[in-house]
């Protein structure tokens, strides 16, 4: 699948994409081992229940499963005004 960051999420791992292969069944599981396993994801582990995502450019929550995910967004909190 491809993982796919936006503002700080991006800034912080220097990686605006990139394919993936995982095991992980859910949103949740996925960041989890994004955070573990690549040394750029390392500094989210703090900022991990702030961060959304979005699964093939649809809103998801931690529980959201990734059978058949193509993307993978993941993004800070957005507010308008």
């Amino acid at each position: 699948m491809k993982i796919v960051t936006f503002a700080w999420v991006r800034t912080q791992t220097g990686e605006p994409e990139f394919d993936h292969t995982t095991e992980a069944q859910t949103v949740g599981e996925l960041l989890t081992e994004l955070i573990s396993t690549r040394p750029n994801w390392a500094g989210l582990g703090e900022r991990q229940a702030a961060i959304r995502c979005a699964l093939d450019q649809t809103m998801a929550g931690p529980e959201a499963s990734l059978k058949g995910v193509r993307e993978v967004a993941f993004f800070p909190p957005v507010t308008g005004g």
